[in-house]
């Protein structure tokens, strides 16, 4: 909250110092971390289609903003600041996008409505919709509005068009979700780690990527009965020293952490928990196993779509409603959710022991998302045809 609170009064004055009033500008708005990647792939499209101009990247949540506030995809990286109307006339008139775009959701109306009075292009990209949110409600009329902002939604999937037709939007193409593309271009991307190589030797690895407590919790009891014969990389989703701590003294394994790892002999160590950011998507190449957090709690599934675009099977916790991606994979069979410790261990057991299992489990995540991928064309091959004009 004090982030949250604090980050926003540096806003104008970001803008102020980075933004000149001759600067030609394309605005982005996204939630948080999740969306900034779904962002990404389009912000590149942009700036490439569009390179005289700088690019305003703004944020509601501090777990995506402190993360990315030092990105040099963006000119300004700031908080968004809150939808009231002074505040955006001020965003506005420092930022002077000539066009802008939302990712998945996050509709301020105060901002939206503010976009068209100045007849300032604005798109959706990789949204979603879903029949109990107020567009769709009788009552909500005031919010409705709001949608008329945009000149074109690009959405995840044909109910959403549906959903928008039925409220009497037709300006909407089903283009997919734009994070297929971004985590399949990880796989041309150079992924080698040779401290995990050191680490890993030619043994079985289970990556669990993005943990919590109760998700460790898990893991803890696993790894202390598991085989030699398997190793085990951690990269928890807080890294606060003293919960690290904590969960490394309830291993019997040998376990090392990624910050105090020189001069170490890594192959000798079992369990190895990676106690800082940026390098979880490269570790995944290394897995045969995916663990992947926020499912078993209540804070919300990370990012699966990493795992899978190596081809490796996935096992997540039992609250993934709101993850359309996890459903579908999940009806596929190369993902599987596991609602306490003893499915958990049946599930990891199976998946350790028949490597025929694991491989087809795993070649069905990754055609997954090899087959889903195309959003980011989409969306380059409408803005390239000139649809948007900008003075």
């Amino acid at each position: 909250m004090k982030l949250f609170v604090d980050g926003r009064k540096n806003t104008f004055s970001i803008l102020n110092s980075k933004i000149q009033q001759k600067d030609r500008v394309i605005w982005f708005h996204v939630a948080s971390l999740g969306e900034f990647e779904q962002g990404l792939p389009i912000i590149e499209v942009v700036k490439n289609i569009y390179p005289q101009h700088k690019i305003v990247l703004s944020f509601f949540s501090p777990s995506g903003y402190e993360v990315k506030k030092n990105t040099p995809i963006a000119d300004a990286v700031v908080y968004l600041p809150l939808d009231t109307r002074r505040n955006v006339r001020l965003f506005l008139e420092l930022a002077h996008p000539e066009m802008s775009f939302f990712v998945k959701y996050d509709f301020w109306p105060n901002y939206l409505n503010e976009l068209k009075k100045r007849n300032i292009p604005s798109f959706l990209i990789s949204g979603g919709f879903s029949a109990n949110q107020l567009f769709f409600k009788s009552y909500g009329k005031w919010m409705r509005k709001s949608l008329t902002s945009f000149q074109h939604f690009f959405v995840q999937n044909e109910s959403s068009k549906v959903l928008l037709n039925s409220i009497g939007f037709q300006n909407v193409n089903v283009s997919g979700d734009t994070r297929f593309d971004r985590v399949s271009n990880q796989l041309k991307q150079d992924n080698k780690l040779d401290f995990i190589e050191d680490f890993k030797e030619n043994k079985t690895c289970i990556v669990a990527g993005s943990t919590w407590p109760e998700d460790e919790a898990m893991l803890q009891e696993f790894i202390n009965n598991s085989s030699p014969e398997v190793k085990f990389i951690i990269a928890p989703h807080n890294i606060k020293a003293e919960q690290i701590q904590k969960f490394k003294n309830s291993l019997n394994k040998r376990t090392v952490l990624y910050s105090e790892k020189q001069g170490k002999e890594l192959s000798s160590y079992q369990v190895f928990i990676i106690d800082t950011i940026g390098l979880l998507s490269k570790i995944y190449s290394y897995g045969d196993i995916a663990f992947v957090g926020g499912a078993t709690g209540t804070t919300g599934l990370h990012n699966i779509l990493e795992p899978a675009t190596f081809g490796i099977p996935i096992i997540i916790g039992s609250n993934y409603s709101k993850f359309p991606e996890a459903i579908e994979l999940q009806k596929l069979a190369g993902l599987y959710s596991v609602k306490n410790t003893k499915e958990f261990q049946d599930i990891l057991q199976k998946l350790l022991k028949d490597v025929d299992f694991r491989q087809k489990t795993g070649m069905i995540a990754g055609h997954f998302i090899s087959s889903n991928t195309g959003a980011t064309q989409v969306i380059k091959t409408y803005l390239n045809h000139k649809n948007v004009k900008l003075s």
